[in-house]
């Protein structure tokens, strides 16, 4: 059995120790990006996935949006965690947003109307799919990442400030960098024969 996917799939890990740097060029992280995209399976072929890829002050921009729109809601004596943590996001090289284009969905839905209630599901698989084939590729390439969920707080303005289209659903946020430490984190792991059965008799 070959292990070069297995072995990278256990470098890929969330880190938050990301700095200001990044292994590959501007030109080649579009790449890495746009390769993982394409070729994750979709449900139907739908290929509905979306990615924008900030880097610099677009990327500082994004977080300062959710910085804001969460000052809006996080009473101001408990707001110093959230800040502290939106700061190491900030701090990082940049920032991919990981969208789907529902209008594809919703176009499957109506041409598909049995499978209707569906589509919404897969739709997110494929699109958590793509952000696994992204991250494992920063990983191979020596970088971390780890993924965010600030949608739909940031949504509109995400919209408003990127000219991204109405009909791109923001799904995550994936701030990268080269880490500050080499080693990641220890983790710690439930028994894998829980979590995994064989019935092939």
């Amino acid at each position: 059995m070959k292990h070069a996917f297995l072995d990278l799939i256990q470098e890929r890990r969330t880190r938050y120790d990301l700095t200001n740097k990044s292994t590959l060029s501007k030109e080649g992280l579009m790449e890495l990006v746009q390769t993982a995209v394409k070729h994750t399976p979709s449900a139907f072929n739908s290929q509905s996935a979306r990615a924008l890829v900030l880097c610099g002050d677009k990327h500082r921009q994004f977080w300062q949006i959710a910085r804001h729109e969460l000052a809006q809601i996080v009473p101001a004596d408990k707001f110093g965690p959230t800040e502290e943590k939106l700061a190491a996001f900030s701090a990082a090289y940049g920032t991919i947003l990981f969208f789907e284009d529902w209008s594809i969905i919703e176009g499957l839905q109506h041409q598909f109307p049995t499978y209707k209630d569906h589509f919404p599901f897969w739709a997110y698989q494929g699109n958590a799919m793509a952000e696994f084939a992204v991250w494992s590729a920063l990983a191979e390439n020596g970088m971390g990442a780890s993924l965010q969920h600030y949608n739909p707080l940031v949504d509109l303005e995400v919209h408003q400030q990127f000219h991204v289209p109405l009909n791109w659903k923001l799904i995550a946020q994936m701030p990268f960098g080269v880490p500050l430490h080499k080693e990641a984190p220890d983790k710690t792991f439930v028994p894998i024969e829980e979590r995994v059965k064989m019935a092939c008799h």
